[in-house]
């Protein structure tokens, strides 16, 4: 992966894309973002291009990865996702887009309630999962139906998943780091950082593991 890779942001206007966004440009990125309203968008830069238009709309994705070395998707919408499977159902036409275009690597931002394929979430996780974060069942079965589809049609394409605990708009509480058994609950630049480190990082390809603060 080179250092300053083209990205494709969808979820640039939510409040870890916001800081992401920024963070991308401030390091040297051209970057992309696809906003259903562009209004919403802080971050100006000569860098930067928006385009009008949803993942559940009628988009010319081929046009849109045209240029781009990697794609981010942080979008979450747990009304809508009650209902149905809003990012599966756009991840499997974003990755034969992808294979078209020669766009190589995706980074998904998953919620740390949502399980790892072919694994279970430790017991804690699982009961506050069903039981204070029940009203958000959908976005977690729709993300895990995103890491299967991924994990067994998708290996050719270098993708990686954080299954991010995100927890505020508040400063930096540090670094979050890669972690397979433990997540921190992080604020939202801190979770946009880890987002950007890990879509350069060529052994998180393949992996959907969480983030943690480094213990003191």
């Amino acid at each position: 992966m080179t250092t300053h890779p083209s990205l494709l942001v969808l979820g640039g206007t939510g409040q870890t894309g916001q800081h992401f966004t920024r963070l991308a440009l401030e390091a040297g990125h051209r970057v992309r973002v696809l906003a259903r309203t562009p209004g919403k968008l802080r971050s100006t830069h000569p860098e930067l291009e928006v385009v009008q238009g949803s993942v559940d709309g009628d988009l010319d994705l081929d046009a849109l990865l045209d240029g781009i070395d990697a794609v981010v998707i942080m979008l979450g919408n747990a009304a809508a996702q009650r209902e149905r499977q809003v990012n599966t159902t756009f991840v499997r036409l974003l990755v034969p887009a992808m294979r078209r275009a020669g766009t190589r690597r995706l980074l998904y931002q998953a919620g740390g309630l949502s399980a790892a394929p072919g694994t279970r979430l430790p017991l804690v996780l699982r009961l506050v999962r069903n039981t204070i974060a029940r009203s958000y069942i959908g976005q977690h079965e729709d993300n895990e139906a995103v890491m299967r589809y991924l994990d067994q049609d998708a290996r050719d394409i270098e993708w990686m998943v954080h299954r991010a605990g995100i927890g505020s708009d508040g400063p930096s509480k540090g670094e979050l780091r890669r972690s397979s058994s433990r997540i921190s609950i992080g604020t939202f630049v801190d979770c946009a950082s880890y987002n950007l480190r890990t879509l350069l990082d060529d052994s998180a390809v393949h992996t959907a593991d969480g983030s943690t603060y480094r213990r003191r």
